[in-house]
């Protein structure tokens, strides 16, 4: 088994153009249990990027967290760190099917 930062490392190697995509996708290895079900799609569209997080279901409630304060937390970086771009990022944490 491998261990998380590894993990993080290898799938931590796209271009510089993806940052928001890295961040989440680094932000979620570090929470969840299953790393192996970590997904980030991203859509773009002029200025803005619509980023999709895909988790376990398990690992849901730690991506989420109370309130939605770890969700919201994620966002607030994301646009912190795309502001500079002029760029709008949004996040959607999808639901798994089963």
């Amino acid at each position: 088994m491998q261990h998380k930062e590894d993990v993080k490392m290898q799938r931590n190697s796209s271009n510089k153009g993806d940052f928001a995509k890295d961040l989440v996708e680094y932000i979620a290895l570090s929470l969840v249990e299953d790393t192996n079900s970590v997904r980030v799609t991203q859509e773009r569209s002029g200025n803005r990027v619509r980023l999709e997080l895909h988790v376990a279901k398990e690992d849901m409630g730690r991506i989420i967290g109370k309130g939605g304060r770890v969700a919201n937390s994620i966002r607030l970086l994301l646009r912190v760190a795309s502001a500079r771009d002029g760029r709008q990022i949004s996040l959607d944490v999808i639901e798994p099917d089963s």
